[in-house]
């Protein structure tokens, strides 16, 4: 059983800058099977945007993902994890701010993210999320 974060992360996170739109967001999560983004703005980590929020905060409101821009979308309060806390940190952290996916930040970079669905294939794999997060996506 793996015992730190760097173990269960997803690694090389997609990271657009602030000032991409809607739309290159979506296409990069399309393009690698993810749904999230990181954003940042003059090289240091800004937030995230997930596939949630491209609905509930673009679409659902109206607005044009060809120019609404990652800096009026992206949750800003982050809630970061190093690499090299525990899986338990990592569960703890999670919990107590009530986030699915939480990016993971070595020497100010972010070098990976930490979802629900990882910590479920690692702590509980027969579970329902588990299985879930352990199948392959429908099409």
């Amino acid at each position: 059983m793996a015992e730190r974060v760097r173990e269960i992360m997803t690694p090389n996170p997609i990271t657009l800058d602030a000032g991409a739109t809607a739309a290159e967001a979506a296409n990069m999560m399309k393009k690698r099977d993810v749904g999230d983004v990181l954003v940042s703005q003059g090289g240091e980590l800004r937030g995230i945007v997930t596939d949630r929020d491209l609905v509930v905060r673009c679409l659902a409101e109206d607005g044009d993902a060809r120019t609404q821009r990652l800096s009026e979308l992206c949750s800003a309060q982050l809630a970061t994890l190093s690499p090299d806390d525990s899986i338990a940190d990592a569960v703890a952290l999670m919990e107590r701010h009530a986030v699915r996916r939480a990016p993971v930040v070595e020497n100010g970079t972010a070098v990976g993210i930490v979802s629900l669905g990882d910590l479920a294939r690692e702590r509980a794999p027969d579970s329902a999320l588990g299985q879930i997060s352990s199948a392959s996506p429908n099409r």
